[in-house]
C-alpha cells in the first residue's frame, strides 16, 4: 500500500502563476463627482491641509488577469510528475481526490517516512484540479452566486443588482513556505503604494489567493506557531482578519488544507490536527520489484517529463473527467439513516471528541460512492475512508502500542457486523 517516486528532484514546483509574489493585482484610482477619491477600496476624504481614512473595502478596482488558458506558457513551465503515474500510495491519493470531489471534507494530513512521495503527490495533483467559477479581477476568487464565498466588496455590487463578470478558471493550489511571515500570508499593507502615492492600500496576502483553492504546507509540523494560529484562526472561522496601521479588513478564507510531515521531526498541535478531515499514512515500499519499478518510472520523468507525461496524458484525461462528474452527482448522494446511526455509534465508542468525525466520515463516504458512480453510500464505502476520518481525532494513550487506524477498522466491524 506504500510506495512512490522519490529523492528531491522529484518535487515539481506548481506554475508561478499560482502563488508567486510578482503576480498581485494592481489597484486603479477612482475619482468621483463628490471630490472623493477611492485607492483600493480606501476613501480619502480630500480636505486641504490634512487626510482622513475610511475603509469601506479592499482592492476596489483590479486589473483583469487573463483567464484564458496560456498553452504556450504552460508548456515552458517546469514540469509536474503525473498523478497517474505515482506507484502505490492508494490510501494518500485516494484521501486527495476525495477531497477534490467535496472540498468540505477540510483537507488532508499525509504523515509518513522520508522520501516517499508525499510532496511529490500532493502537487501532482494540480493538474487535475476542476475549474470553477469566480467573479472576473476579484484577489478573493469570490464565487458569484455563493454569499458565503463572496469578498465583502463583490457581495455589496451583489446587493446594488451589478452584473458580475464571470470566468471559469483552475482552483488554486498555493504552497505555504515554512519560512513565511505573517504579514505575507494574512496580507499586509502596499508599502509601495504608500511611498509612491501616499496612500494606504491592502495587499491581498497567501490566505486571500487560496480562498476556494487549496492551501499546502510541506513539513506542517515544523510550523511556526504563530503561522499554526493563524491558520487555525482562518479555518475555524472561513474568514480572514487584519488589522494593519490603523485598517480593520476581512476577506473570505476558506481552502482545503493539505499538509504533509514526517512524524519523527515532530508531532503537530492537536488543535490544527483537528482541523484536517483526513490522515494519510504513508509508509515505504518493501517490494524489490515495486521499487525497481519506482526508480525506473523516476528515471524516465527526468529524462525527458514531456514525453513521460504524454504517456500518462489519456489517464490523466479519464481521471479528470471522473472527478468532474462526482463532483456533478455528489450533491444527489443518499446515505441511509441507519448508516449514519451506526458511524456516530462507531464515534462514540471511540470516546471521539466533538462531533467533526461524524461529519467529515459522511462526507467522505458520499464524495467517494460519487467517484464510483453511484448515487448511494454502501457499507463498503464507510470501511475504506472511517480509519482515515477518525484515526487523528483519537485520545492518545502512551501505553497501546497499536495503531489507532486498526482500533478504528476493529469498532467498525464490531458495530456494523
Amino acid at each position: 500500500m506504500a510506495s512512490t517516486t522519490l529523492g528531491t528532484s522529484s518535487i515539481a514546483l506548481l506554475p508561478s502563476r499560482y502563488f508567486s509574489s510578482s503576480s498581485k493585482p494592481s489597484v486603479h484610482t477612482l475619482s468621483l463627482t463628490s471630490g472623493r477619491k477611492f485607492y483600493g477600496g480606501i476613501g480619502i476624504h480630500g480636505i486641504k491641509g490634512r487626510s482622513q481614512f475610511s475603509v469601506s473595502s479592499v482592492a476596489t478596482e483590479v486589473n483583469s488577469v487573463e483567464q484564458n488558458p496560456r498553452v504556450a506558457a504552460k508548456e515552458s513551465q517546469r514540469p509536474v510528475y503525473p498523478f497517474a503515474a505515482i506507484v502505490g500510495q492508494d490510501e494518500m491519493k485516494l484521501c486527495l481526490l476525495l477531497n477534490v470531489i467535496d472540498p468540505k471534507i477540510g483537507g488532508v494530513m499525509i504523515m509518513g517516512d522520508r522520501g516517499t512521495g508525499k510532496s511529490t503527490t500532493v502537487r501532482s495533483l494540480v493538474d487535475l484540479l476542476p475549474e470553477i467559477k469566480v467573479v472576473s479581477g476579484d484577489p478573493y476568487n469570490s464565487d458569484p452566486v455563493d454569499p458565503e464565498f463572496m469578498g465583502v466588496e463583490v457581495r455589496e455590487r451583489v446587493l446594488q443588482g451589478e452584473e458580475l463578470s464571470v470566468v471559469l478558471t483552475k482552483i488554486n493550489m498555493v504552497d505555504l513556505p515554512l519560512g513565511a511571515t505573517e504579514d505575507r500570508v494574512c496580507g499586509t499593507i502596499d508599502i509601495e503604494k504608500a511611498l509612491t502615492e501616499g496612500v494606504k492600500a491592502f495587499e491581498p496576502g497567501l490566505l486571500a489567493k487560496a480562498n476556494r483553492g487549496i492551501l499546502y504546507v510541506d513539513e506542517v509540523n515544523l510550523l511556526d506557531d504563530h503561522l499554526v494560529d493563524v491558520l487555525l484562526d482562518s479555518a475555524a472561522s472561513g474568514w480572514n482578519t487584519v488589522e494593519r496601521e490603523g485598517i480593520s479588513i476581512s476577506h473570505p478564507a476558506r481552502f482545503i488544507l493539505i499538509g504533509s510531515g514526517n512524524p519523527e521531526e515532530g508531532e503537530l498541535r492537536p488543535q490544527l490536527l483537528d482541523r484536517f478531515g483526513m490522515h494519510a499514512q504513508v509508509g515505504t515500499v518493501r517490494d524489490a520489484e515495486l521499487r525497481v519499478k519506482i526508480v525506473e518510472e523516476r528515471g524516465r520523468f527526468d529524462k525527458n517529463p514531456k514525453e513521460f507525461r504524454d504517456t500518462y496524458k489519456a489517464e490523466q484525461d479519464k481521471l479528470q473527467d471522473q472527478i468532474t462528474s462526482a463532483r456533478s452527482i455528489l450533491s444527489s448522494v443518499q446515505i441511509d439513516q441507519d448508516l449514519k446511526v451506526k458511524i456516530s455509534r462507531v464515534c462514540a465508542e471511540l470516546n471521539v471528541d466533538g462531533l467533526r468525525g461524524d461529519i467529515v466520515t459522511n462526507r467522505a463516504a458520499k464524495a467517494l460512492a460519487a467517484l464510483k458512480g453511484r448515487d448511494k453510500v454502501s457499507t463498503e464505502d464507510i470501511a475504506t475512508v472511517i480509519p482515515n476520518c477518525l484515526r487523528h481525532r483519537l485520545r492518545k494513550d502512551p501505553l497501546e502500542s497499536i495503531d489507532s487506524g486498526l482500533l478504528v477498522t476493529e469498532k467498525f466491524y464490531e458495530v456494523f457486523s
